[in-house]
């Protein structure tokens, strides 16, 4: 690990503890942490649809409404906080997919037979994001650790170096994690209902 990336994860970790039990902490931290959790979000928001979906500041901004409204107010350690904004950003795009196939599908309207290519291939996508979200439900029930892997390497964009640190265990421990988490995930995926 290079120095600047010791020296960076050290001031998280200490704004964590200084911030911890604050009103204002969740606020900061994302303020802080601004740049790191915008990557992760321009990153996140093309894997997830090619880039159709909320601005990589929206989507940065609804995980910070999405944890203010919850009361989180303190993390325990970076782990605590890149987790739980992880799965914010997670639920974030899931509500918002949901959103859009209900516009899509008229919100309640009349619905018309004829639909346009793009609409069925947004109507697909969505429904394999609510897929992907009950497989890692299902996933964490039984396995937390290969759930943590997934979030963090998926949706916060770590590397396995970064999750291992995280979660103190081995890189290699995390890539095996991420072998298994992926098999389990494509079973569930590919299985029939």
């Amino acid at each position: 690990m290079h120095r600047s990336d010791e020296d960076a994860q050290a001031e998280v970790t200490a704004l964590l503890r200084e911030l911890a039990g604050r009103a204002d902490a969740l606020a900061q931290l994302f303020a802080q942490l601004q740049g790191d959790l915008r990557r992760v979000a321009h990153r996140e928001r093309y894997a997830v649809s090619g880039g159709d979906t909320l601005s990589t500041t929206a989507l940065v901004n609804e995980a910070f409404l999405k944890l203010n409204a919850s009361g989180i107010g303190a993390f325990s350690d970076r782990r605590h906080f890149y987790g739980i904004a992880a799965r914010a950003m997670r639920q974030v795009l899931v509500d918002y997919a949901r959103t859009r196939l209900s516009q899509k599908r008229g919100g309640g309207a009349r619905h018309e037979a004829l639909t346009a290519a793009g609409d069925v291939a947004d109507t697909v996508d969505a429904d394999r994001l609510f897929a992907i979200n009950e497989a890692l439900d299902a996933l964490e029930a039984v396995r937390p650790r290969l759930a943590q892997v997934v979030y963090l390497r998926f949706y916060a964009g770590l590397s396995d170096r970064e999750i291992g640190e995280l979660l103190e265990v081995e890189e290699s421990t995390v890539r095996r994690d991420w072998l298994k988490a992926r098999g389990w995930l494509f079973q569930a995926l590919e299985s029939p209902s």
